[in-house]
């Protein structure tokens, strides 16, 4: 079953790093985005929502052989769910592909809220049955850098995000990868240290990551909505 899960995370994170981001709106497009004019005018109904605060995303390898993300630290200092409100987010990290990972699951102060992502949220893909985990999160975020402090299952998951881009509205239809409607504000991270207890790791962000943006964006405000 593990290994299942294993592979089909790694698949999905495969298909999401071969889309284009065809559907974020950056800041003086002229062009009319019709994908965004068509949902605002049909208004579609949705029956499970998560929104957050400060959001600090990274998708990254630890070598360049590696075709699929085996980091991921997708946090939020505020996550909005209708079960409740907690920092919550998602962390992956497998340093050696022929093992299990170290870390893998939904992680949040709260652990109703954690439990709501993978049925109501992720449900569809292997996110789906991710455990949830009992963290302890401390995400900080100025306008110009972000940071995180993650701790779960006896390690400590540290993140500095710093140059980061010009912020764009970005809206991404559900199936453009993930099955659920994604907007909200992000700006692209150009410059990433990410450490695991205590140590600095190598790591590679690739353009495009599991949710078809940028492989690393700090995330000010946004929801998903299915």
């Amino acid at each position: 079953m593990k290994k299942q899960l294993l592979a089909s995370i790694m698949l999905i994170a495969t298909i999401a790093c071969t889309q284009k981001k065809a559907t974020d709106i950056k800041p003086n497009d002229n062009i009319k985005n019709e994908a965004t004019t068509t949902a605002t005018k049909t208004d579609p109904a949705v029956t499970n929502w998560m929104s957050w605060e400060a959001g600090l995303d990274v998708a990254a390898v630890t070598d360049a052989n590696l075709k699929m993300p085996n980091v991921i630290i997708h946090i939020a200092r505020m996550v909005c769910t209708p079960v409740g409100n907690a920092a919550s987010g998602l962390v992956l990290y497998q340093p050696d592909s022929t093992k299990p990972p170290i870390t893998m699951g939904f992680v949040s102060t709260n652990k109703a809220v954690g439990a709501y992502f993978g049925p109501k949220i992720f449900a569809g893909t292997p996110f789906e049955k991710a455990p949830v985990l009992d963290a302890t999160i401390d995400v900080q975020y100025n306008g110009t850098i972000a940071t995180t402090k993650i701790v779960t299952g006896g390690h400590t998951y540290e993140v500095t995000a710093t140059e980061l881009g010009s912020p764009y509205l970005m809206y991404r239809m559900a199936g453009n990868p993930m099955p659920f409607y994604q907007q909200g504000v992000e700006l692209k991270i150009n410059k990433a240290i990410v450490k695991v207890d205590g140590k600095e790791i190598k790591t590679i962000i690739p353009p495009v990551g599991i949710s078809g943006g940028p492989g690393a964006v700090v995330s000010p405000n946004g929801v998903y909505a299915r």
